[in-house]
């Protein structure tokens, strides 16, 4: 299963050269004080090799849009997550998409399997926010 998932991602990144440009423009959501929380969390984040491997996923995503399994699962109507597998959990970007843009709108690293429902409606909120509702 694992060779599968890895062969994908190979396929996936052998696939993009140089010349190739993104389909997506990734921008951070802002709060109202301006805040970018998605970037905040990333910076958080001790262990730099766990910031580069959210970063490939999401360039993946980019690159590659739109894509499934097991790199994106969808949630909902225009909420999605980007999945990154780091040594010490799960990591979760959720994202939106509207147009030609990826917007960030919130991030976790979990260890059970299950999203928490107060990240999950975090990110709505932050949808909501985002689309002007």
């Amino acid at each position: 299963m694992i060779h599968k998932k890895l062969d994908k991602m190979y396929q996936i990144w052998y696939s993009l050269d140089m010349d190739d440009k993104p389909l997506l423009t990734v921008k951070f959501f802002k709060t109202p004080a301006n805040n970018e929380p998605v970037r905040e969390w990333l910076k958080s984040l001790e262990d730099k090799a766990d910031r580069k491997a959210i970063g490939e996923d999401v360039k993946t995503v980019q690159f590659g849009w739109p894509m499934g399994m097991p790199i994106v699962r969808k949630l909902e109507d225009k909420l999605w997550e980007v999945r990154t597998n780091l040594p010490q959990g799960i990591a979760r970007t959720f994202f939106t998409v509207e147009g030609s843009l990826m917007i960030l709108l919130h991030g976790i690293v979990k260890k059970s399997k299950k999203t928490p429902q107060d990240d999950l409606d975090l990110a709505r909120k932050r949808l909501s926010l985002w689309r002007g509702e």
